[in-house]
């Protein structure tokens, strides 16, 4: 009798034991993900709503201008567009430690300083400007930068630059349309950083 009690106590236990591991891998390991913007987050479009696509894992395609080439195939992204020519995209690194994020985000920041030399390499007949929008308290640290192109043809574009880090986690927001750095939302660009950092806790 004894004896098929612990017998009895021992599969318990170990049920038990194999629901708690299920239990802190699944929700436990879903929550730790970090969350994306919603459409509502990002700077508002006159005469558009914003539709987001779903998050994914892998780099995006095309990979973005200026920060492209050093986003990882670890990185996961999500796209958003309006019905006229602005898009949005972010992309989110979760890194093995905190340092590994430091160099990540310093990585980052000097693809974007080489940015206009690079673009205008790449394509003689492209000028590119940039502007250093600065730094937001949030998390441990975002940066804002501004780049306009133009070509000799005539065509012009601007793209808004953050990159966010807090802890382990690396974020980058682009958001594009054509014009210039007159038609740059930079006050509401700043608080969708804000948005997109805070959210990666």
């Amino acid at each position: 009798m004894n004896v098929q009690l612990r017998k009895g106590t021992m599969a318990l236990a170990a049920m038990a034991a194999v629901a708690g591991a299920v239990a802190a891998t699944t929700p436990a390991a879903a929550a730790a993900e970090p969350r994306f913007l919603a459409p509502s987050e990002l700077p508002p479009h006159p005469r558009s709503a914003w539709v987001a696509g779903p998050v994914t894992a892998g780099q995006p395609d095309p990979l973005p201008m200026c920060v492209g080439d050093a986003l990882p195939s670890t990185s996961v992204h999500r796209a958003f567009r309006t019905d006229y020519d602005t898009s949005a995209l972010q992309v989110t690194v979760v890194e093995r430690s905190v340092q590994r994020a430091k160099d990540f985000a310093a990585l980052l920041r000097t693809h974007m300083s080489d940015c206009p030399h690079e673009l205008v390499e790449q394509d003689p007949e492209v000028t590119a400007t940039e502007r250093f929008y600065g730094k937001l308290a949030v998390g441990d640290g975002a940066e804002v930068f501004g780049i306009n192109t133009t070509t000799t043809w005539g065509a012009t574009d601007i793209n808004l630059f953050s990159i966010g880090r807090d802890g382990n986690v690396v974020t980058v927001v682009r958001w594009g349309e054509m014009g210039d750095f007159t038609n740059a939302p930079v006050a509401a660009f700043k608080k969708t950083t804000v948005t997109a950092v805070n959210k990666l806790r």
